[in-house]
């Protein structure tokens, strides 16, 4: 592949630094939001990069050890080339992309750069060369090895670099005493949390309403916990004030404790229906302590 000047990179770097190739392509499910038709706004390009900018920020542990090469056109996928010049910076969005925090993070800078509906969101797909990376994220050595044999081919694209140039000139007025880059997600210019979205452990989750999937894992999960987290769902939940949880207890005994806890989640969705959302049940479970259940009901894989 040849850069629009029709030079070409060397396909290794002559003082041995780990460098790999990998695309991330991102798709608006809204269909009032084309992220393609956004970058080719004038007006609107450099936001859209920022937007991105401001994902990899936060994904990849900051701005340093990759680089966007290009964003290409692949409507109705915005396609982002990325470089990677260190190992630990890409294992680290890998863990970010497969626990959704790229996706997510995408969603949020959006909805705050850009005034768009509060139910935007997005779909990603991660390739490198043919290999679709999403499916095998469970392998994160195999992905890591994937993205190594594609080397980078091409110089930063021009648009890309006066993008970030015009982004140096924006903040550079910032920089503190140790003359060190400030991080572009240290100064939210909007509220933190889109109304679609929800915080938990200080990342930003985009909520939904519960699932039959999320019935089955916290009733298989949450063991003799169910009541407490019945009691923290009661405080804004009517159906469960009173004694319908001890009720549940002593109607659903003979069952055992899995179907007590699908009972009550049960009657939780029942009696809120399109609000009975996953953001809730995750934050009872914080308000008992039940870090590790909200974790599993998210799918964040544990750090070895």
């Amino acid at each position: 592949m040849e850069t629009p000047e029709g030079k070409k990179m060397s396909s290794k770097s002559a003082d041995g630094v780990w460098l790999g190739c990998a695309f991330l392509f991102v798709k608006s499910v809204c269909p009032k939001v084309n992220l393609p038709a956004l970058y080719k706004d004038p007006q609107k390009k450099y936001d859209l990069f920022k937007v991105v900018k401001l994902t990899l920020s936060d994904t990849a542990g900051g701005l340093q050890g990759y680089e966007i090469l290009k964003l290409h056109d692949a409507d109705p996928l915005l396609g982002i080339e990325l470089k990677f010049m260190n190992k630990a910076t890409c294992r680290q969005f890998l863990e970010s992309y497969a626990t959704a925090a790229v996706s997510q993070a995408f969603t949020q800078h959006t909805l705050r750069i850009f005034s768009v509906s509060e139910d935007f969101t997005v779909e990603t797909q991660l390739k490198a060369g043919e290999n679709v990376l999403d499916l095998y994220l469970t392998n994160q050595d195999l992905c890591l090895s994937y993205i190594h044999s594609l080397q980078p081919v091409r110089l930063r694209d021009d648009e890309v670099s006066q993008l970030e140039k015009q982004l140096l000139n924006l903040t550079i007025g910032d920089r503190d005493s140790s003359n060190s880059f400030p991080s572009l997600v240290s100064r939210p210019e909007a509220p933190a949390v889109p109304g679609n979205c929800f915080t938990f452990q200080k990342k930003l989750f985009v909520d939904r309403q519960l699932t039959p999937a999320d019935h089955q894992r916290f009733a298989t999960n949450i063991g003799r916990d169910w009541k407490q987290v019945g009691r923290a769902l009661q405080k804004t939940c009517r159906a469960l004030k009173g004694p319908t949880i001890d009720n549940l207890a002593f109607e659903y005994e003979r069952e055992g404790i899995y179907e007590q806890a699908y009972q009550l989640l049960s009657r939780f969705i029942q009696a809120e229906g399109r609000n009975a959302k996953l953001g809730r049940l995750v934050k009872a479970l914080e308000e008992t302590k039940l870090v590790g259940i909200a974790e599993i009901m998210l799918e964040i894989q544990p750090r070895e």
